[in-house]
């Protein structure tokens, strides 16, 4: 298998490292929120709220902050996609 960093120069690898790096750390934050309530995603827990089986407060807040989480790494796939893309 061929290095996929072979031809680029030093610094567009640490930027493509910085953002894959970034990306699991979102993804894994993300999943921690998440997953206390015990819900795979933010419809879910949104669900829950609207249901009465999970608690308004602090759960809403929650929601909010992996609703943001998410598309904030959807922000950054984009980049990264794009950056990858002009290389």
């Amino acid at each position: 298998m061929d290095n996929f960093y072979e031809n680029l120069d030093p610094e567009d690898v640490l930027i493509l490292d910085s953002l894959s790096k970034l990306l699991i750390e979102l993804r894994e934050s993300r999943a921690v929120l998440l997953d206390h309530y015990g819900v795979t995603d933010e419809k879910a827990l949104l669900e829950g709220i609207r249901g009465g089986g999970i608690e308004e407060h602090p759960a809403y807040e929650v929601y909010l902050g992996a609703k943001l989480i998410d598309s904030t790494r959807e922000t950054v796939r984009s980049e990264l996609r794009n950056y990858m893309l002009e290389k």
